[in-house]
């Protein structure tokens, strides 16, 4: 039980996926300027994760590794997590249609989120067992919401804040960005 609860703080804050190893920045900086985008950008990608993760750390172990394919990983491993956003996209058209529009051009980009495909990858060079793997994918899925919540709490202060002008937007949003990510380094004696 132990294990998994530093898995866990280490997923979302010693090696969070966002601010530590730096993968996902695309989503993480362009749904960010409202919470509740960045909530529901933050539930697919967890939900992405959490389905890919197993599948493939299972193609890994029953397919690719006994026919000596392993050179296909990162393929197969785009091609799953492609058409599992591609059914988080249907089901969000059709369910949440305001947050569908929100999301736009990024719910497409989950497929290429590196986030999703470096936990995919992480899990297989860790040695995860499938359970893991998949408590894994969600602690940092988690981990990911946390760093969008974050970044969309302070970018909706700042949308009120008289900031200058060469700041207001993207230049604003890196500098906290790199604030955030600093401030996340404090974590790493923890564990």
């Amino acid at each position: 039980m132990m294990d998994y609860f530093l898995l866990l703080i280490s997923a979302v804050f010693v090696n969070n996926v966002v601010l530590a190893q730096y993968l996902g920045q695309c989503p993480y900086l362009g749904c960010s300027k409202e919470k509740g985008v960045s909530i529901g950008m933050g539930a697919a990608v967890i939900f992405v994760m959490i389905i890919a993760t197993p599948i493939t750390w299972l193609i890994q172990f029953n397919v690719l590794v006994p026919l000596g394919l392993d050179y296909l990983q990162t393929i197969m491993f785009i091609l799953v997590i492609a058409a599992l956003v591609q059914l988080v996209e249907m089901f969000l058209k059709k369910a949440v249609p305001p947050l569908y529009s929100s999301l736009g051009i990024f719910l497409p980009l989950i497929t290429t989120n590196c986030a999703v495909l470096g936990v995919a990858i992480v899990v297989q060079r860790e040695g995860f067992d499938l359970g893991t793997s998949t408590y894994y994918s969600f602690a940092t899925g988690l981990g990911f919401m946390l760093a969008l919540i974050l970044l969309a709490a302070i970018r909706e202060r700042l949308e009120i804040s008289r900031l200058p002008l060469a700041m207001r937007g993207v230049p604003a949003a890196l500098v906290l960005a790199g604030i955030m990510s600093m401030s996340f380094m404090a974590f790493s004696g923890m564990i």
